[in-house]
């Protein structure tokens, strides 16, 4: 048998990064050697934070929960070349209720189509996080709510000074 890394690459929007998003990191780093998480540009989409701050809030979120070794990065255009570029075997996607399954089987066929060397693996939620949005999050924050049981702390508070809430209690 030849000795292959298992790379992946777990891309997504990451605005911001949630316990949903984290507990995927940890399961796929048990069963890949390499893992990176990719977040999305999406220029073209109104996101809460820049692609930069993105990528800064998700790098203080894994280190704050004990897990390193994942390489964050920002990308534009599409997944497949990026896989590429990266020589990646797998794609990691997260899925949490039925309305994710068929946006996530149609991208997955299309990799497939556009990159059949490339496998993409799913990883159901745990239930405490099934139905777990950042966008959720960024609302509830916004409203001046506790969002300590979704977000680790530093996340929480690039949210409230994001909305000019700094001086208000966190959790």
């Amino acid at each position: 048998m030849r000795n292959v890394k298992r790379t992946a690459i777990y891309p997504g929007n990451f605005d911001p990064i949630t316990f949903g998003h984290i507990d995927i990191v940890r399961r796929a780093k048990k069963l890949f050697e390499r893992l990176t998480i990719a977040v999305v540009a999406h220029p073209h989409r109104k996101n809460l934070f820049t692609a930069e701050e993105r990528v800064r809030i998700t790098e203080q979120a894994l280190e704050e929960v004990g897990i390193s070794c994942v390489r964050v990065i920002s990308y534009d255009g599409l997944l497949i070349d990026l896989a590429r570029q990266h020589q990646v075997e797998a794609i990691v996607r997260g899925l949490r209720a039925n309305s994710d399954f068929d946006y996530e089987f149609q991208m997955a066929l299309t990799n497939r189509d556009l990159a059949p060397d490339i496998e993409t693996v799913f990883f159901m939620t745990a239930g405490e996080y099934s139905f777990l949005a950042s966008s959720s999050v960024n609302e509830v924050k916004m409203l001046g709510g506790d969002v300590s049981r979704f977000v680790p702390p530093s996340v929480e508070q690039a949210l409230a000074k994001k909305f000019g809430l700094e001086n208000e209690p966190t959790s």
